[in-house]
C-alpha cells in the first residue's frame, strides 16, 4: 500500500522551471561571449587605426623637422584630421560594445541567480516529499502492527472460546 506524494506535479513543475533556468543561463553565456568576441574584434580596430594615426603623427613631424612645402605639411594635416574621425569612431564603437557586453553580464548574473533559485526551490520540494515519505512509511508500519495486534488478539480470543468450548468445566 503506497500513497503517491502529493505534491508530485508540483515536483515536476520545479523540475522544469529548474531544467529552463539551466537553458535560459546558458544561452545568456553564449551572448556574453559573442558580445566579448564582438569587443575584442572591435578593441583590435580601434588599435590599428591608433596605431596608423600614431605613425602618420610621427611621418608629419618628420615632414616638418625636414622643412618640406607648405602644400605637403597642409595635406598631411588634412588626412591626419581624418584619421582621427576614424580613431573617434572607432572609439565610440568599442565603448558601445562595452555597454553591450556589460548588459550581457548582468543578464547572465541574473539567469544565475535565477536558476539557483529554481534549484533551491526543487531541493526543498524533495527534501519535502522525502519526510513526507518516511512519515508515510511510519504510518504505514503502525497501520500493519495495530492490524497485526488485532488479528492477534482476535486469534487469542478464538482460541480461548474453543478451548472453553471443547472443556466447559476448567473454568
Amino acid at each position: 500500500m503506497s500513497l503517491q506524494y502529493p505534491l508530485e506535479q508540483l515536483i515536476q513543475i520545479r523540475k522544469n522551471q529548474f531544467d529552463q533556468s539551466v537553458k535560459i543561463l546558458e544561452e545568456k553565456k553564449a551572448l556574453h561571449a559573442k558580445a566579448v568576441q564582438k569587443l575584442n574584434e572591435f578593441t583590435k580596430e580601434r588599435d590599428v587605426v591608433r596605431q596608423h594615426k600614431m605613425e602618420k603623427l610621427t611621418q608629419l613631424r618628420a615632414t616638418m623637422d625636414e622643412g618640406s612645402t607648405t602644400t605637403k605639411i597642409q595635406q598631411m594635416k588634412a588626412f591626419l584630421k581624418t584619421v582621427e574621425e576614424k580613431l573617434v569612431e572607432k572609439e565610440k564603437k568599442v565603448k558601445e560594445q562595452q555597454k553591450q557586453v556589460d548588459l550581457a553580464l548582468k543578464q547572465v548574473e541574473i539567469a544565475t541567480a535565477a536558476m539557483y533559485q529554481a534549484q533551491k526551490d526543487l531541493e526543498k520540494i524533495e527534501i519535502g516529499k522525502v519526510e513526507w515519505e518516511k512519515e508515510n512509511q511510519y504510518l504505514i508500519r503502525q497501520k500493519e502492527a495495530s492490524e497485526q495486534d488485532e488479528q492477534g488478539s482476535t486469534t487469542h480470543t478464538t482460541r480461548k472460546r474453543e478451548e472453553k468450548r471443547r472443556n466447559p468445566n476448567q473454568d
